[in-house]
């Protein structure tokens, strides 16, 4: 290993340690509290029993089987929709046809809530893997569309006029320039299409499903077993926040790039 890799190593893993200050601190002062007397451990329950809880249910096998099965859902969904957001935005980014045909009522149809069509979706694909999965891909659709209509807008129109004296093809243009320059902005499309697609889970899940974290935390809900809940949301949390940092690494490696700003004390 050289001295620059050990260097980039170490200051990783000071992040990280720095990072999870915050988190731990909170963890020590919700735990003191609750050995303290300080809190109702029906509605609150101390970290030690949720840890306590998360190992039994672990051990069991009842949550990684769930986690496995919200797991594939979240990701067919995030497939389905993002795919289709990514295709959708580049479109009508790149032809201001598409834009004045499409994109009103894409833009109407971004502010329909979950809750709110998730009782159609159900009347209409019933209660099995369709409605679940569709449900996501519509939430997993926005960002991505957005954030790439705004990434292929973003691209410098002198870059045009040197393909045009290059004699590109659409395709070329497309691929040599738009989706170079449009990266960032569709990278965070991802990170924004990963995350509401694990919501658009949560809502899936608790409308009408028998397996999956969704239905843990009704079921636990409807019995007051409050740590399974917390238990339940700890999983959402840390699997949202794995595939957010995989997303970010990615970022990292794509957009090496870039000379922007990373940040200042």
């Amino acid at each position: 290993m050289t001295m620059l890799e050990r260097s980039r190593t170490k200051a990783a893993l000071l992040n990280a340690l720095i990072g999870l200050l915050l988190p731990l601190s909170i963890l020590a002062a919700w735990q003191a509290a609750a050995w303290g007397g300080w809190l109702n451990e029906v509605l609150l329950p101390p970290p030690s029993a949720i840890a306590e809880e998360f190992a039994a249910m672990s051990r069991s096998g009842e949550l990684p089987l769930n986690l496995g099965i919200s797991a594939w859902r979240a990701l067919l969904g995030f497939v389905l929709g993002g795919g289709l957001g990514l295709a959708a935005g580049l479109w009508v980014g790149f032809s201001w046809r598409a834009e004045r045909l499409v994109d009103p009522t894409l833009q109407m149809l971004r502010m329909l809530p979950h809750l709110a069509v998730a009782p159609l979706f159900i009347l209409w694909f019933g209660f099995g893997e369709a409605s679940k999965i569709l449900l996501i891909a519509k939430g997993a659709f926005f960002p991505l569309y957005v954030n790439a209509f705004l990434g292929v807008r973003s691209v410098d129109r002198q870059l045009f006029d040197v393909a045009r004296v290059l004699q590109f093809t659409r395709s070329q243009t497309l691929r040599h320039l738009i989706l170079p320059a449009a990266l960032p902005s569709i990278l965070l499309g991802v990170r924004l299409s990963l995350g509401v697609s694990w919501l658009g889970l949560v809502v899936a899940e608790l409308m009408g499903s028998s397996d999956g974290l969704g239905y843990i935390l009704n079921d636990a809900r409807s019995f007051s077993l409050t740590s399974v809940i917390f238990v339940g949301i700890l999983v959402f949390a840390a699997a949202g926040k794995l595939t957010d940092s995989i997303v970010k690494l990615l970022e990292r490696r794509l957009l090496r790039w870039q000379t922007t700003l990373k940040g200042v004390e």
